[in-house]
């Protein structure tokens, strides 16, 4: 998950901090859940991360420094 700052009028999110956070989905290999033991094979397991949740936690009014 990133937070960040986001500037409505030109659409550009400006990341301020990052954390990590477990999905808990039992057929993700990544997830601290997954039911299957180490070398899982199966093919209903989900074996790509999603990209980054982007958390705007302050939103600007202006336009960003890039702009």
């Amino acid at each position: 998950i990133i937070d960040g700052r986001y500037h409505v009028p030109c659409g550009h999110f400006i990341s301020m901090s990052t954390r990590v956070q477990d999905c808990l989905r039992p057929n993700c290999l990544f997830s601290g859940r997954h039911v299957h033991p180490v070398g899982c094979k199966s093919q209903s397991c989900i074996r790509l991360m999603a990209l980054p949740v982007r958390n705007p936690i302050r939103i600007s009014p202006s336009v960003c420094s890039s702009c």
